[in-house]
């Protein structure tokens, strides 16, 4: 890798250790991928941020590096937390939980990461510009900055977007290279796509089938933001797509190479078939919504759908901080309250410690969290529509 002399002054260590180790980290990883340079980054988004992702060993680097003195030169923010950063009592999380993720938020702060603790940050006030370098960290947000807005980054882990926070810079290669953007497989579209969960389905599916190539949908007549969420964060999950482009949707579909790609088909058997994988149990303990983190939209609907009706069983819609302020000007949170549900902002059902307070099965309409949900939380999954899910609890 070419370094500047700026770059190689940092290596030697001329700007303290924590930037030098920084620095070092990038550059291996640089090697390991064939980077030929550094370039600058416009914004990060740093995972590893639960206390149940990171555990003891993962807050001490925290802490240590912010002791150190560590800030960071770019817009930075953070992955969903394990909990609900201001009602977690409400919410019944453990009190020991609560008080080490709240060590982990101080850390994060005191080095000038923005604790906007959200997997959608481009709802909350990180958007990038098209084409623009950017270092993102959790998957749902990687696919939808590289297809949906044309942000280019790879998939960051915890570490290494932090590095490139606190250097502003990240390795050149892999996703941020034009060349390496390019469809390596067609997916045909043989079915209607109705619900956010068939969206999330054929993406489950999908993730499943082709690992971490690129795909090149056809078929997908319409779809808006909130099914794009739901289809890449599914695919990110069940597989490794890190960018997909749609025809005639995504902002790079018009521009890629598409010919003489091997073809997929998914019709409604292959549709149905994720639906009956996905499912895993009978009747949910609780439905939780949002993973990715809900729009303003989604929590509307939810709110439309609850008014004047009775929850016999929790349901949690989890969303950033902002969209909870906006939820609660627009008087959603009271119809949602007043059902018997909650809008639960800064964390989501895969990261925060719901196998620990009593819920065995849960209800989600999330390929991404049927996806992980067994594994992560010991869970079984009852994978439905939105209205479904709430027929089951109302």
């Amino acid at each position: 890798m070419y370094l500047s002399k700026e770059e190689e002054k940092i290596l030697h260590g001329e700007q303290g250790e924590v930037p030098e180790r920084m620095l070092r980290l990038l550059t291996q990883l640089g090697d390991i991928y064939g980077a030929d340079k550094m370039i600058p980054v416009g914004s990060v988004q740093v995972a590893g941020v639960s206390y149940k992702s990171i555990a003891d060993p993962g807050t001490e680097f925290l802490e240590d590096l912010a002791a150190k003195g560590a800030k960071v030169k770019v817009l930075t923010f953070l992955n969903p937390a394990g909990m609900d950063l201001e009602n977690w009592e409400k919410l019944k999380f453990p009190k020991e939980f609560a008080k080490n993720q709240l060590r982990i938020m101080d850390a994060f702060k005191s080095m000038g990461i923005v604790i906007t603790a959200t997997c959608t940050p481009y709802l909350a006030g990180n958007l990038p510009r098209f084409r623009e370098h950017i270092a993102w960290s959790e998957s749902s947000a990687i696919s939808f900055s590289n297809s949906v807005i044309g942000a280019r980054t790879n998939r960051e882990g915890g570490p290494s977007a932090l590095a490139a926070a606190i250097l502003g810079k990240t390795p050149n290669y892999g996703l941020h290279i034009w060349e390496n953007r390019q469809p390596t497989i067609k997916v045909k579209i043989e079915t209607d796509l109705i619900f956010d969960a068939d969206y999330g389905a054929l993406g489950y599916h999908v993730g499943k089938q082709i690992k971490n190539k690129i795909p090149y949908f056809t078929g997908i007549k319409n779809a808006d933001t909130d099914q794009l969420k739901s289809l890449g964060a599914a695919m990110a999950a069940s597989g490794a797509v890190a960018l997909y482009h749609i025809e005639g949707l995504t902002p790079e579909a018009d521009l890629v190479k598409k010919d003489h790609l091997e073809t997929i088909t998914v019709t409604k058997k292959e549709l149905d078939e994720a639906y009956a994988k996905l499912n895993t149990g009978k009747e949910p303990d609780i439905v939780i919504l949002g993973c990715p983190h809900a729009s303003l939209r989604e929590i509307g609907s939810v709110a439309e759908k609850l008014k004047g009706k009775h929850l016999r069983k929790p349901v949690w819609v989890c969303t950033s901080r902002m969209m909870k302020e906006a939820a609660d000007r627009m008087g959603y949170s009271d119809i949602i309250e007043k059902a018997g549900g909650h809008i639960v902002a800064d964390t989501c059902m895969v990261v925060s410690p719901i196998e620990d307070m009593g819920y065995k099965t849960t209800g989600v309409n999330s390929g991404k969290a049927g996806n992980y949900l067994p594994g992560f939380c010991k869970q079984n999954v009852c994978f439905a529509n939105l209205d479904k899910l709430l027929e089951a609890v109302a």
